[in-house]
């Protein structure tokens, strides 16, 4: 196809449509504000022009009856309370006046062909220092029990002396003809600031009513490193590997357990995991599930409980924002952000929202990468920095900082070896279906209560206030003692109130130290559970508030010899079996398994290592493990003996 003459009138409705990007394209320099965005599957390019709206929160996106995208930083997550290094980024909205679909290879077609080179390219965090960083991470934060989980990001960098909007739209090109397998690959122009990429990955869309997010996490470079993965099976064994590796596993299952919290805090019903599938992509290959659950809440209000995905961020989501602003010295301005479409619909809007990652941005000539690495106790160093590389060389590819040819050419997907050496279709069948039997296997071990539709108990008559100590983990501890019949509140730790009127008291998980009087929380939830305690009330206690809980009962507090975080660990608890989930860096510990030093507490605790599981006593009962995690299968269960020992009638003292 012959691109448009601007300067000839469309009299066709293809011509009209493909007008609108041959008129960005002769603008050049003076071209207006623009978008171009190819969704996953989608036959068509949207091309869609406008004005901008810079605004300070999301409740101020202009939803008017116009289709609007907003890009927003990641500083708003200070909406939430949370930490984030202030550049002063605006969530920048395009408020679309005009919009045209063209035809994918129309579209390519029609892009400028000829390459626009970014020059002088560093990193702005040497191999060497980002490697030092994962080691402090896990050492000072994963290992004092900050978190399970964090993502440090690092830069790659250039500069470009080409227009922003034909340079974003030459980018856009390179892409769409050799990237595959993005969620949105896109281009956006606005004045000071434009990018182009290729997201792998949706954070959150809610389409009348549905809402879905899209945990992607593991990672598969499809590259070869040594003359030994060029061996005929190597590409099958190392993918295998992959699919078998603990790391791996463990660092989707706890991004999943991350947005679950946030499923429960939009979602009344909470939400439900589909997958695990595998995520394709030119030189990567990742896993994925995809949660869905049903709202009716404003598209806005819904990205702001959502702000930001764990696979950018790390768990728990708050101290996770603290170790980001630690331990990376600048803002991450649009980086780890949402790119939010919002389309005007007959009841009001649907917005779909994708992260942003494997973007780069232009401003006044600097061309910028920003990658990131998820970081567990497993992490090796130079792993994460190849990683970091990897997840990069899509982009800087098609940016021409890395020239293609020396960039192995990769299949969009592994093409198992077996198969290509003749086997031909069977093969290859074989070895899928022994990727989707791995993959299925995963689930054996997960919660079969945030798999399946969750049907809720009769109402008990009874109330529940469930203190949060810094984890949204809270929020699916909510949603599960709803499940169970009860009528639930949710307060943070500082507006807890002294004397709680409720039934039950569940003193619920965090991170730290428990044993860091000085920490306001931590001091603030060792007040509330003796309160409770000194009133005779019922109460239960999760995880860090079960380690304040086994203090005040005079048990000695330590690190573990090794941090526990999102490990499924079989354990005794008064005489049951329970598989449950752990997400801790502290325990309890009790020789003398049988009571407490004070409280007279029954102890469940480990033979071997002393390591207290569980607490309980007439009207208390206190829990290591997190029985509201996907990893825990028994938990639900295990939940449901506990409320019912502490609510039964000679427990519940007036």
């Amino acid at each position: 196809m012959t691109a448009p003459n601007p300067s000839v009138p469309p009299t066709t409705p293809a011509e009209r449509q493909a007008a609108l990007l041959a008129s960005l394209l002769a603008a050049g320099v003076d071209a207006p504000p623009f978008a171009v965005i190819r969704r996953e599957h989608e036959a068509v390019v949207d091309v869609l022009v406008g004005e901008v709206v810079d605004v300070e929160l999301l409740a101020e996106i202009p939803l008017d009856g116009a289709e609007v995208l907003a890009l927003v930083p990641f500083r708003q997550v200070r909406e939430r309370g949370f930490a984030a290094h202030d550049d002063g980024a605006p969530i920048r909205c395009l408020v679309v006046r005009e919009r045209a679909a063209v035809p994918v290879d129309e579209a390519i077609e029609a892009l400028p062909r000829h390459p626009v080179v970014v020059a002088d390219l560093d990193v702005d965090v040497s191999d060497e220092a980002y490697a030092d960083i994962v080691r402090r991470v896990i050492d000072e934060e994963i290992g004092r029990g900050e978190g399970a989980n964090f993502v440090i990001r690092r830069e790659f960098v250039g500069s470009t002396d080409v227009p922003p909007a034909v340079a974003v739209l030459g980018w856009l090109r390179a892409l769409l003809e050799h990237e595959h397998g993005a969620f949105w690959t896109f281009a956006v122009h606005t004045p000071g600031l434009a990018a182009v990429g290729a997201t792998p990955e949706r954070h959150v869309s809610s389409i009348d009513g549905l809402v879905s997010m899209n945990p992607i996490s593991g990672t598969f470079r499809h590259d070869v490193l040594t003359e030994a993965d060029a061996a005929a099976d190597s590409l099958d064994d190392r993918l295998l590997a992959f699919l078998h590796d603990v790391k791996e596993r463990e660092e989707l299952v706890m991004v999943v357990d991350e947005e679950l919290k946030m499923m429960s805090a939009v979602c009344p019903e909470g939400g439900r995991i589909r997958g695990p599938f595998l995520k394709r992509m030119s030189r990567l290959t990742h896993t994925e599930y995809l949660l869905e659950g049903h709202s009716d809440l404003d598209p806005r209000e819904v990205l702001r409980r959502t702000m930001f995905a764990p696979t950018v961020t790390g768990s728990p989501m708050g101290n996770a924002c603290s170790v980001i602003a630690r331990h990376e010295p600048t803002a991450r301005g649009y980086y780890a952000g949402v790119f939010a479409r919002f389309t005007p619909t007959a009841s009001g809007y649907d917005v779909d929202a994708p992260i942003l990652i494997r973007t780069a941005y232009l401003r006044d000539g600097r061309v910028s990468v920003p990658v990131g690495a998820t970081l567990v106790r497993h992490s090796d160093p130079v792993g994460e920095v190849a990683e970091t590389r990897a997840k990069a060389a899509g982009m800087l590819t098609a940016l021409g900082a890395i020239p293609r040819a020396d960039v192995a050419a990769r299949p969009a997907a592994p093409v198992p070896a077996r198969a290509r050496a003749g086997a031909g279709r069977a093969a290859a069948s074989v070895v899928a279906d022994l990727h989707a039997e791995l993959l299925a296997a995963r689930n054996d071990h997960l919660a079969a209560f945030w798999r399946s539709p969750q049907q809720a108990h009769e109402p008990r008559g009874l109330t529940a206030l469930v203190i949060d100590a810094n984890d949204d983990f809270t929020t699916m501890l909510a949603h599960q003692l709803r499940h169970l019949g009860l009528d639930v509140r949710l307060v943070p730790w500082h507006e807890a109130p002294d004397a709680a009127s409720q039934d039950l008291v569940v003193f619920g998980p965090g991170p730290g130290d428990p044993r860091d009087a000085a920490d306001p929380r931590i001091a603030r939830m060792r007040t509330l559970i003796a309160a409770r305690l000194e009133a005779d009330r019922p109460l239960l206690a999760v995880c860090l508030s079960h380690q304040v809980l086994a203090d005040l009962a005079g048990l000695p507090l330590a690190p573990l010899p090794t941090p526990r975080q999102g490990v499924q660990v079989p354990i005794d608890v008064f005489g049951e079996p329970a598989a449950i989930g752990f997400y801790n860096t502290f325990s309890a510990l009790a020789t003398d398994r049988s009571t407490t030093p004070r409280l007279e507490l029954e102890v469940a605790a480990d033979a071997a290592t002393d390591v207290v599981h569980a607490l309980r006593g007439r009207g208390v009962a206190s829990v290591q493990g997190h029985l509201e995690s996907v990893t825990s299968p028994d938990g639900l269960a295990l939940l449901e003996r506990l409320v019912n020992g502490v609510l039964t009638p000679a427990a519940m003292v007036p």
